[in-house]
């Protein structure tokens, strides 16, 4: 019987083995969208509570994906409701590798407490120091709130916001200008719901979507109707439905985890 590790490093290196070819044909991180769900598509429960959805091996395979991206990006809803670490202290430490994926967080407002895990770590020589991204058009109005988030040790990009959310390209193209060639994003549902709306929204054939790989891990369990999903618009044309190409499905102890691929428009 192979190793939790075993699997989950021979399922992710399946997925991402063709990842530097295809870094080569872009000019923003390669993004993977990644999140557990229930088996009704609930990514947290009522009044957005997390939700414990990945038992241990699905678990230690997402640490090890994290290992395998150059930045983890979040809300500011679940930095706030989980006061993640994203950080891959799940992995053994004798095969952890050395390089830690850098914290990204989009908070518009700039709400993330300077308590925060995140910023704790990173004080402690535990962690890489958070990149957080805010909105440009209220910038000087959070000048309190940006300078002691700065004292407690954050990096600040400041970009507009479309539609009342931050640019996910304006996020992305500063990733890319700042070394970011690998980007995994974790949720919530509302960061979620804007990759996938990016991703299948333009009606210029020419414009390529902005996820690369898709990995969903489906817990057995139903939260029901008071649980928090993501959704999928109805495009109106059908050349703006991205087009999935099934990469592996495979089983991490209790859970399905499932990769699949966005093919680029010919």
């Amino acid at each position: 019987m192979s190793l939790p590790s075993d699997a989950a490093l021979d399922f992710l290196r399946s997925v991402f083995s063709s990842r530097s070819q295809e870094n080569a044909e872009t000019h923003r991180p390669l993004v993977t969208l990644t999140f557990a769900q229930s088996l009704d598509a609930k990514i947290a429960g009522n009044g957005r509570r997390q939700l414990l959805l990945s038992c241990p091996e699905s678990m230690l395979m997402t640490h090890w994906m994290r290992s395998m991206h150059d930045a983890i990006l979040v809300g500011i809803g679940t930095a706030l409701n989980d006061n993640p670490q994203l950080n891959t202290r799940l992995i053994p430490e004798v095969s952890r590798p050395s390089k830690s994926p850098r914290p990204v967080i989009l908070d518009a407002e700039l709400r993330l407490p300077i308590d925060c895990k995140l910023l704790s770590n990173f004080r402690q020589g535990r962690g890489l120091q958070p990149w957080i991204f805010c909105s440009s058009s209220n910038f000087l109005e959070m000048s309190n709130r940006k300078f002691a988030l700065l004292e407690a040790g954050a990096i600040i990009f400041n970009v507009t916001c479309e539609n009342g959310f931050l640019s996910i390209p304006q996020v992305l193209e500063e990733l890319y200008n700042q070394g970011i060639r690998s980007l995994m994003v974790e949720g919530g549902a509302t960061v979620i719901n804007n990759f996938l709306k990016c991703t299948q929204q333009s009606h210029d054939p020419t414009v390529q979507p902005i996820v690369d790989t898709i990995i969903i891990t489906t817990a057995p369990m139903f939260v029901g109707d008071g649980g928090v999903g993501y959704e999928v618009s109805c495009a109106e044309r059908a050349g703006e439905v991205p087009t999935l190409q099934r990469m592996r499905t495979v089983l991490m102890g209790t859970d399905t985890v499932t990769a699949v691929r966005i093919l680029r428009r010919q």
